[in-house]
Parts: structure tokens; C-alpha cells; sequence
């Protein structure tokens, strides 16, 4: 009964499944160099023991937003070790939504004995403080999707963590990062908390091109996967499939889906075809839809079918190229080179294939480049060659 389990745990391919949390933490960051930069400069003077800093990152889903508080936290307590005493929290506000549920969490994080209940937001900030004070500490606070709480409970809490220090002979308790996909957050807030978190400590993250979504799958891969298990052209698919979105989180899924697709099927190698293009798609075609095409876009659509079931991506010049191929199969005459073209815009357009604009891989120049996303470049070779047979 359970000879379905025997595949748990057989690591043909993946032998370490931590990199591919959305959680992992990889020591050096792909792309990021820049922004890391940033906050170092926002945090300049956190050695100062009476100094506090704030910074405010936003950007799109899945373009490290959280990974890159958390690296530039966990490099600033190693940087400061033996100088300061400082303590990180990372608070998600989407799963703590409220001023209470946040608070309590900054407290559990300094004192896993924290009561839970029975007291005030004031008295749980208080009790921070003071704990911050007994243990000479600076806490670096990171609220997460802090937009969810604002909408919700204002910007009380906010500003309340703003003056943590107000009328205290001790200077320099805590410092703030806000998260928020909002490009726009600090327009939720009133001047009073603009002015104290400073208008100009902000870094907005751009979504990763495909260059770097490729960087980031290959990073986990490296640690994760055995060595050879994963192909150049694997990377490929999933770095065009996940840059539209620019989401690394996307790519990650598509990386993991595939492996588990693979092992699945007893394999100790991905293919192609094991990377879904369900998961980064809504939409799809049916194969039905090349039955309606005229022979010659039929016979351009057989050409790429059959590189790209074993290619990621294919270049217009070779695309014409295997058309020319398939003509000469078929004993047909092959249009012009602007008449196939017109043919490729025609099937871009009914969403058969998708295009994109590149550096060429020969000389300097651009050039362009032919994708299968929606549908499974073997299905459709099939029922066209069926079609071409009768």
C-alpha cells in the first residue's frame, strides 16, 4: 500500500531542499549590490550608541524586498559585534495585522517569556524599552507589508515606535525598516512621521530582468541540486517565463515544480518539458487553434515546434531556417523571408508564440527571439504533422 512513498526522499536531483524556500537566505545577493550600498549609507551612524536610523524599501512581489532587510541585517550584527549590541525582529504584518499582534511580537523576539495578554499597547511599549535598556541593546525592527497595518490601525504605531525615546534620558533604542509593495507608503502617512523617517531614505527595488532571475534559480541550484541534473536551457525557459513579471519568487516555483516533475518520473535530469508553463500562466491555448492556420503557418510552427522541445528559445534567423527545412519535407515552396515574417507577427498575435528583443549571441547587434509559453511545443508538432499527413 505504501510503495507511492518509496520516491520521498530518493534525491535523484534534489539533495538539499532549503534553497528552495522563499526563506532561504543566500550569503551574497544577487543584483542588490547597489541597494545594500543604500541602506549602509541610511545606517552610517548606527555605531553611535545614542544614534537611531530608518529606512523604507518598496518595490513589486518578488523582488527581494525581504531578503535584502534580512541579509542587510544579519551583515550589520556581524559588522558590529563588539561595538554595539543589537538585536533583529522582522515582523510580517500581513500575518500580524493589528498594533497589539505586532507589538507583541517585537516582545516575544527580546523575551520569549513576554505575557501574552493583559497589557496595554503603551504598556507593551514601555516593557520593550525597558527591556532594550536593561540589556544595553539597540533593536533593528523590520515591519513587513507594513501597508496592511496602516490601512487597518492608522499610523499610530508608527509613530509611536518614532518616539520610542521622547522624553527619555537615553537616546537610541531602536532603529526601523518599512517594507511595502506600495511605491507610494509614505503618502499614507501624515508629515509628523515623513519628516522623523526622512523623505529621502527610501530605496525603491526594481523587478529582476532575466539576466538576474537566471543569476538567482542558478544560485539555489548550485547548493540544491546535484551537480549536471539541470541544463543550461532549463535556466533559459525559466528566466523568459518568470522576467515578464520580473518575480523571483516565480522562477524559484518554476525551478522546484520542475525538479519535483522530473523525480517524479523517476528521472535524475530536468527536461523541458518539466518546466509547466501553467504555473507562471493564467491564461493558455488550446492546440485546436493551429487547425484554423494556413499550410505555410503550419509548417513555421512545426519548425519551432521541434527545436523547442528541446530549446528553451529560438532565434528568427534559425526559425527560417527550420522552416525552410520543413518546406523541403513536405514539397513546398517557401515564401519570402517578409512573408514568413508577416506569418510570425500573425501567430504572436493569436498568442501561439511570444517574442522578445535581445542582444545576438554573434556580433553586436539585436535581435530577436521566439518563446512557447502557453502550450506544449510537443502537442502541437503532433497534431500538426497529423494534419499535414492526410
Amino acid at each position: 500500500m505504501s510503495g507511492y512513498l518509496d520516491r520521498i526522499g530518493a534525491g535523484k536531483i534534489l539533495v538539499n531542499r532549503e534553497p528552495m524556500s522563499f526563506d532561504w537566505m543566500p550569503n551574497n545577493l544577487v543584483g542588490r549590490d547597489k541597494e545594500l550600498s543604500e541602506l549602509a549609507g541610511m545606517f552610517s551612524h548606527i555605531e553611535d550608541h545614542n544614534s537611531s536610523c530608518r529606512s523604507v524599501i518598496t518595490g513589486p512581489v518578488g523582488s527581494g524586498k525581504t531578503v535584502l532587510s534580512k541579509r542587510f541585517g544579519d551583515d550589520l550584527l556581524k559588522h558590529l559585534e563588539g561595538k554595539r549590541k543589537i538585536s533583529y525582529a522582522h515582523v510580517n504584518c500581513r500575518n500580524n495585522p493589528s498594533t497589539s499582534q505586532v507589538l507583541q511580537q517585537i516582545a516575544i523576539s527580546l523575551d520569549s517569556g513576554h505575557p501574552e495578554r493583559g497589557l496595554s499597547s503603551g504598556e507593551i511599549i514601555q516593557s520593550i524599552r525597558r527591556n532594550l535598556l536593561s540589556h544595553n541593546n539597540h533593536l533593528l525592527l523590520v515591519l513587513d507589508e507594513v501597508d496592511v497595518l496602516v490601512r487597518r490601525d492608522n499610523f499610530d504605531l508608527i509613530y509611536k515606535l518614532l518616539r520610542i525615546d521622547e522624553s527619555q534620558e537615553r537616546k537610541g533604542s531602536l532603529s526601523l525598516i518599512l517594507i511595502s509593495q506600495d511605491s507610494m507608503l509614505l503618502k499614507l502617512f501624515e508629515p509628523a512621521i515623513i519628516s522623523r523617517l526622512g523623505a529621502s531614505n527610501i530605496i525603491q527595488l526594481k523587478p529582476y530582468d532575466k539576466k538576474g532571475l537566471i543569476q538567482i534559480i542558478k544560485q539555489r541550484a548550485d547548493i540544491a541540486c546535484r551537480s549536471g541534473s539541470i541544463s543550461e536551457d532549463i535556466f533559459e525557459k525559466i528566466g523568459v517565463m518568470a522576467s515578464e513579471s520580473g518575480d523571483a519568487r516565480l522562477a524559484i516555483e518554476l525551478l522546484d515544480s520542475s525538479i519535483r516533475r522530473a523525480e517524479s518520473a523517476g528521472r535524475g535530469e530536468v527536461l523541458v518539458v518539466d518546466v509547466e508553463q501553467s504555473l507562471a500562466r493564467s491564461a493558455s491555448i488550446e492546440p485546436s487553434q493551429v487547425d484554423g492556420l494556413t499550410k505555410d503557418q503550419k509548417l513555421i510552427m512545426l519548425g519551432l515546434c521541434r527545436r523547442l522541445k528541446k530549446s528553451s528559445e529560438i532565434n528568427t534567423g534559425e526559425a527560417e531556417k527550420l522552416y525552410r527545412v520543413v518546406c523541403e519535407e513536405y514539397e513546398t515552396k517557401p515564401k519570402s523571408y517578409t512573408t514568413f515574417w508577416k506569418h510570425l507577427k500573425l501567430l504572436e498575435n493569436q498568442g501561439l508564440i511570444e517574442t522578445r528583443n535581445d542582444k545576438s549571441n554573434v556580433g553586436r547587434g539585436r535581435t530577436q527571439y521566439i518563446t512557447m509559453n502557453n502550450v506544449a511545443p510537443a502537442n502541437l508538432a503532433t497534431r500538426i504533422e497529423l494534419d499535414l499527413q492526410r
